[in-house]
């Protein structure tokens, strides 16, 4: 499986579907070990999921420079019962940005 930016082509995460991309709720959370980039950054909004509980947006600045905002978010303070969203790079599996190639 891959994520793919679509307007640069630039691969985000590429592995298994399962334990290294976890496809829960219309989202994909990425393991550290399938991400394949480092244009993740924080931009420190914070967000709440009752029940998976705090998160941080995160950035997507690609190969040109470009910045796209809110592209995925982070679990920081994630609820113990759902060890696959812990830590992980998360992403829309509808987002429009995003090339979904299973």
């Amino acid at each position: 499986m891959k994520i793919i930016h679509k307007e640069t082509g630039e691969l985000i995460a590429s592995g298994k579907r399962g334990w290294a991309i976890t496809p829960f709720e219309g989202n994909y959370y990425i393991s550290r070990k399938a991400l394949k980039t480092k244009g993740f950054t924080a931009n420190y909004v914070p967000g709440l999921c009752l029940y998976k509980f705090l998160y941080v947006w995160l950035d997507f600045h690609n190969q040109n420079g470009e910045v796209d905002k809110f592209l995925g978010w982070k679990y920081w303070l994630p609820n113990p019962l759902f060890p696959f969203i812990w830590f992980r790079v998360a992403v829309s599996k509808n987002h429009p940005d995003l090339v979904i190639m299973e």
